[in-house]
């Protein structure tokens, strides 16, 4: 593998789908065909791939020795030697100085919460990832963060806080299934992989998720029809129940099949849950655009 095609790995491109948030406001606030929400909001997509992939670097780099006792991690470009950490720095010092003024460009207040979650995500790779439970609502934060980046471009008029519970409470159900299933993988040697976890259990894993599953689907079934806006029929109703399956679908997958170290991929590997949410976003745009 060259340097440039192992750096792109480094960058982590197809964790990039996490960055699609910023489209949920343009999406639900039923502005998507309006160029000019459009436009910005595929801008702020942007910068904030570019943010976390430094943040990813940064993070490499920091993690580049527990990686290596990994036995998936060990494979990251920076922990495999495939690249320097003198070209892993350059880069991620590079991406934030373009980044960063192209959001305060694009709209003062998207600059901000840019430089608020490239920070907060700085304090995570640094700190915060070890602190047990805060180190989940940390990466949670991080999603709200990016929902709040695109509510900024889109003058709302639909868009329910609902969904920042939604958003947040998902979050916290992917946040603490990676922390499972990390701790499953790596039995005895968790702790030397990341520290945080000699700090938790499976049993406080499996409430954490079964409390932010149960949530969820509450948080959302009461978003379909008491949110301001909505269909006076109560269409909205009938995404309800792709919602239910996808999250008991992910549940089956972390308990069962033994999946969810990597979300994106889980998502973009399995089937049904992908059908899953293709469906939800399709029956929900169809609601909203044409009930």
């Amino acid at each position: 593998m060259t340097d440039i095609a192992a750096l792109i790995r480094a960058l982590r491109p197809r964790q990039w789908i996490k960055n699609l948030v910023i489209l949920v406001p343009l999406v639900f606030d039923v502005k998507l065909l309006q160029m000019q929400y459009l436009v910005p909001s595929l801008l702020a997509f942007g910068v904030f791939c570019a943010l976390a992939s430094s943040v990813y670097l940064i993070n490499d780099l920091f993690d580049a020795e527990a990686d290596r006792l990994h036995p998936t991690k060990k494979n990251r470009p920076i922990a495999a030697g495939l690249i320097t950490p003198r070209s892993a720095v350059i880069t991620a010092v590079m991406l934030p100085l373009l980044a960063l003024p192209a959001a305060y460009a694009i709209k003062p207040l998207l600059g901000l919460l840019a430089a608020v979650y490239w920070v907060q995500n700085l304090l995570y790779s640094y700190r915060l990832k070890n602190i047990v439970i805060l180190d989940v609502m940390v990466v949670a934060t991080g999603f709200l963060l990016r929902l709040g980046a695109g509510v900024t471009l889109v003058n709302v008029e639909r868009f329910s806080p609902w969904m920042f519970i939604c958003v947040g409470l998902g979050a916290l159900l992917v946040g603490f299934g990676k922390r499972r299933h990390e701790l499953t993988l790596m039995q005895a040697q968790a702790s030397t992989h990341r520290s945080v976890l000699q700090e938790y259990t499976l049993p406080f894993l499996d409430l954490a998720i079964n409390m932010a599953a149960a949530a969820i689907l509450i948080a959302y079934s009461l978003y379909t029809f008491s949110a301001p806006n909505m269909p006076a029929n109560h269409l909205m109703m009938l995404t309800i129940a792709p919602v239910w399956y996808g999250t008991l679908r992910y549940l089956y997958l972390l308990h069962v099949a033994g999946k969810g170290g990597a979300p994106e991929d889980l998502l973009l590997e399995d089937r049904p849950l992908l059908a899953t949410v293709f469906v939800w976003a399709l029956a929900a745009v169809l609601v909203l655009y044409l009930a």
